[in-house]
């Protein structure tokens, strides 16, 4: 792919090696398109599994709990068409003697090249021509680099969505990379700074999750890479036992290297698509490592509260063969490494009313042995990958860096590069509104440039103007409140939207009845009760009636 650095911004220009340089790149892929008008109220993530045997009761009642019936009140991303063209798109870079990172700002801020000098690879699947298919939670994403997943199970619904990004000074002398924003589903603010120190053989990334609310909420967090796959490739863990799924049976303990007759820690052995969460002990480093034919490849080290580290394979079936190449064509195949907060991705950890969760990454070379990495002997390839990354990056040096790193997650941006979402205003104002506590916003400023058309209508809202409806919606108590306390029908109907998407079904329905009864409703909105009236009878087991 093309990074042209002959646009870099000159106010941004590198100081030092690893300072973050503004530039674009190069890429052939389709517009994400239009949102979908249509509010997500329908109960659409089932599962798609249920907990087999010898999956610990404590396992059994996380995978229970924080289950949501949909991503109400975001909207689908599924107006993206199959015209791709070259277009320029924001990128900053991290470069040093060793390393240089392009991180993708306005999709989602992904990580999406690692390139390793030393060797001339890609630590991650990278490639000129991202396609987007209907695969996360918001419906467009694309394969690809390294990419950062919060909310529930499923591809985060920021994956193609700009985020705030700035370039962060601190007095120490780091030159960090910060991407942020407000994830609505959970009403938490998350944010990445991300910095190569000059001459570090990793790149770092320090995540911070803060949880505004007086209540708990259901937390989800797995930074997912996507690395080449090749006929030699393997991945290796602390682990003998995981958890394991193939879409089609339950979850199970299942031992990778001993599964269904093949094993499974070489990418090429695996007949269909499998995910395999190593049940690491608490007593062991967090790692997981791949290993091609000459040991490189990339590996993920983490401070010890991002618990849950993964192998995701296409598997080598028809399907999967063509999965991959419809979403990278052209690039190869790939398989993706994972790192997250819980054991597996099932599972959902109850974070705690004013928490703050921090943690850091870091992503580099394993430079394994290639004879031991891909001997017969598990235990001999665990013991040397453990070591190895122990000569890489200490594990006391990085869990040292923690402290640092929190400290730094609050200092002032030096210089925006890019706006998000104006939902963050939209927060701040309503829990203003309310008497309700907010974050500390002096290291992730929501700015009022971040407003558009989607936010105006709910601040003028909250400042006590007629609400005459809008396009996007809402969710949770105070805003039911605001919208009951309006007589129009306008207000009645997303009253009706919120009931309808937590699946309060005889509220949603008497919503939308009054909603088609009352006069001067707006076409679109009469439209939408329609529908929604349609749905939830459905959804009620009722085919027979009529829309009054």
């Amino acid at each position: 792919m093309d990074v042209d650095s002959s646009r870099t911004d000159t106010d941004m220009a590198a100081t030092s090696p690893s300072h973050p340089t503004v530039t674009t790149i190069s890429l052939t892929m389709a517009d994400i398109g239009p949102l979908n008008p249509l509010p997500v109220v329908a109960a659409e993530l089932d599962q798609p599994y249920t907990v087999g045997e010898g999956v610990p009761e404590e396992l059994q009642a996380a995978v229970r709990y924080g289950v949501v019936p949909n991503v109400f009140p975001y909207l689908m991303q599924d107006g993206y068409s199959r015209e791709a063209a070259p277009k320029e798109l924001p990128a900053v870079v991290l470069e040093n003697s060793k390393l240089k990172a392009t991180v993708i700002p306005s999709l989602g801020g992904r990580i999406w090249e690692l390139f390793d000098k030393t060797t001339g690879k890609q630590l991650l699947h990278t490639h000129d021509a991202p396609q987007l298919a209907n695969i996360a939670l918001r419906k467009a994403w694309f394969a690809g680099g390294l990419e950062w997943n919060i909310g529930t199970r499923g591809h985060s619904p920021t994956s193609c969505d700009p985020l705030h990004t700035a370039i962060v000074h601190t007095a120490d002398g780091k030159h960090i990379l910060r991407v942020w924003e407000f994830e609505r589903l959970r009403e938490v603010v998350f944010q990445v700074d991300i910095w190569l120190p000059a001459e570090s053989d990793v790149l770092f990334a320090a995540v911070r999750i803060r949880n505004p609310n007086d209540h708990d909420v259901p937390m989800y967090w797995w930074s997912n890479a996507a690395i080449p796959e090749t006929d030699r490739t393997r991945v290796i863990a602390p682990a003998h036992e995981a958890f394991g799924s193939d879409y089609a049976t339950d979850i199970t303990r299942v031992r990778p290297t001993n599964h269904n007759g093949y094993d499974g820690t070489w990418l090429v052995n695996s007949p269909h698509a499998a995910d395999f969460f190593f049940d690491i002990d608490l007593s062991e480093r967090r790692w997981v490592v791949a290993a091609d034919d000459d040991g490189d490849g990339l590996a993920m080290l983490s401070t010890s509260r991002l618990r849950g580290k993964k192998l995701f394979v296409w598997g080598q079936g028809q399907g999967g063969k063509r999965w991959q190449q419809w979403l990278s064509p052209g690039a190869g195949p790939y398989a993706e490494i994972q790192a997250g907060l819980a054991r597996t991705q099932f599972e959902h950890l109850s974070m705690p009313a004013g928490a703050e969760w921090s943690w850091v990454e870091a992503y580099g070379n394993g430079h394994l042995d290639p004879e031991t990495s891909h001997g017969s002997d598990w235990d001999a390839a665990v013991a040397h990958a453990g070591q190895r990354l122990e000569e890489l990056l200490a594990h006391e040096d990085l869990e040292a860096m923690l402290p640092a790193a929190i400290t730094d997650a609050d200092v002032p941006p030096s210089t925006m590069v890019l706006h998000g979402s104006g939902w963050g205003v939209v927060e701040r104002a309503r829990r203003r509104r309310t008497g309700k506590g907010w974050i500390d916003e002096s290291g992730t400023p929501f700015v009022d440039e971040s407003i558009t058309a989607e936010q105006e209508p709910w601040l003028e809202l909250l400042k006590g103007k007629e609400f005459d409806g809008a396009t996007t919606f809402v969710a949770g108590a105070d805003w039911e409140e605001l919208l009951e306390g309006q007589e129009s029908p306008e207000a009645r109907f997303h009253v009706a939207t919120m009931r309808h998407a937590r699946q309060d079904l005889e509220g949603a329905k008497a919503a939308y009845r009054g909603v088609l009864a009352a006069g001067g409703v707006q076409q679109r909105t009469l439209a939408l009760a329609h529908r929604g009236l349609g749905l939830a009878l459905l959804a009620d087991g009722i085919d027979g009636e009529g829309p009054g």
